[in-house]
């Protein structure tokens, strides 16, 4: 089964995420972000609560079920929002192997 790809057309929709991490996202913003958060690939990046509502580690999902989370060392948050972008750009840099930032100046 073939899955979608990101590509430099899913530039504007990584801006649009940018701008606001959270609450409603277009439709093509939501196809990369299902794309983003898919079952099908290695280090799935996420957060770990390490105290209510300010902080949080950055973490990869196991591959096996029921495995324990690696904690990634010297990643920590103090602002849900930057956290968000930050494990989004990690995601994209992953599947296109492309640093969002660099994409994002060179399509401007």
């Amino acid at each position: 089964m073939s899955r979608y790809q990101l590509d430099q057309s899913d530039l504007q929709f990584a801006r649009e995420f940018l701008a606001d991490p959270v609450g409603y996202h277009s439709p093509g913003l939501q196809r990369v972000l299902n794309r983003m958060r898919g079952a099908d690939w290695a280090s799935k990046y996420v957060l770990v609560t390490q105290e209510r509502h300010g902080r949080w580690l950055l973490g990869k999902m196991p591959r096996k079920r029921g495995s324990e989370i690696e904690i990634v060392e010297g990643v920590v948050y103090t602002d849900l929002l930057d956290a968000e972008r930050d494990i989004f750009r990690r995601r994209w840099q992953d599947l296109t192997g492309d640093d969002l930032t660099t994409a994002l100046q060179s399509a401007a």
